[in-house]
């Protein structure tokens, strides 16, 4: 029977395998089935991976927003990942399949993948890869529900923009990664 000691040592080392992580083409999450899901699959396309939650004070204008440049560029490459977190202030309270509901009557057709931390010892390895390559100001950590990251067609993010900042501010920095 392994000691405490190992077990802990194996947890840590799989914690920290994002570290040696390219891109995000070298993760795998979980769909709101609980089925894996290999990040390869977007290879070449533009993403927005943002923390979403249908609480939020955020949410109407985000999913909107969102829904609105997926719609636009999805032609173009654009591909938009929702990740629900319930870290802040309980704004995602529901199950998947709360979710699920959530997004067909906000009419989201992007990818919405299984509730997750961003934050902390259980953040999903993608958040802890992509908080340290686009760091925040001040602290590293996710704020707050749409916080939203932007990647390029070889997987590596390129800016960070905070919950408060509506995704149509930044659709020129979009259309950019886009063209090139």
């Amino acid at each position: 029977m392994p000691n405490h000691s190992t077990h802990l040592y194996q947890s840590q080392a799989k914690n920290e395998e994002w570290k040696n992580a390219n891109s995000v083409y070298d993760f795998t999450v979980k769909d709101l089935d609980n089925q894996d899901v290999k990040l390869d699959k977007y290879k070449g396309k533009v993403l927005i991976i943002v923390n979403v939650a249908s609480k939020c004070g955020f949410t109407k204008g985000n999913y909107k927003e969102l829904n609105e440049l997926y719609a636009k560029y999805k032609d173009q490459g654009l591909a938009v990942l929702g990740f629900p977190c319930n870290q802040f202030g309980h704004q995602e309270p529901g199950c998947e399949v709360d979710i699920k509901e959530f997004l067909k009557k906000n009419g989201v057709e992007w990818d919405v993948f299984a509730k997750i931390d961003v934050n902390g010892d259980n953040a999903i390895p993608l958040y802890s890869w992509l908080k340290n390559k686009e760091k925040g100001t001040l602290i590293d950590a996710i704020k707050w529900n749409f916080t939203k990251f932007l990647i390029n067609k070889q997987g590596m993010p390129v800016a960070r923009y905070a919950p408060n900042k509506s995704p149509m501010e930044f659709e020129n920095e979009i259309k950019a990664e886009l063209e090139k």
